[in-house]
């Protein structure tokens, strides 16, 4: 019998990629985690594609992000624990108060629209 792993989902920001969460996956998943780290919708598999083409992620709006990490969230196997820094705090910020996770973390969060 497999013990329960918590899910942790990691939410990165504008212009970085999902490998810049590997250090902390691979930190939450040694302390007894189940971690992910998504890419934007349309995001390339690296970071040199990312690098090369830029405009995959471009233009992409807040709903149609929050959805595809409300799907993500959604096929894990519970709630999970969201992460954002950035943009993806804000993200985050939205999907919690949505009821998608259990708890969340936002580090340095992009404020939401007409709030200084």
């Amino acid at each position: 019998m497999t013990a329960f792993r918590t899910p942790v989902l990691f939410i990165h920001g504008l212009w970085l990629h999902r490998s810049s969460w590997q250090p902390w996956v691979d930190l939450f998943r040694s302390r007894g985690y189940e971690p992910v780290a998504p890419g934007w919708p349309d995001e390339p598999s690296t970071v040199e594609e990312a690098r090369a083409q830029p405009e995959r992620v471009a233009n992409q709006n807040l709903k149609t992000v929050v959805e595809h990490f409300r799907e993500v969230a959604a096929s894990l196997p519970s709630k999970p624990i969201l992460i954002g820094h950035s943009f993806g705090g804000l993200i985050a910020e939205k999907l919690l108060g949505e009821d998608v996770g259990i708890a969340g973390v936002a580090i340095d969060p992009a404020q939401i629209k007409g709030v200084l």
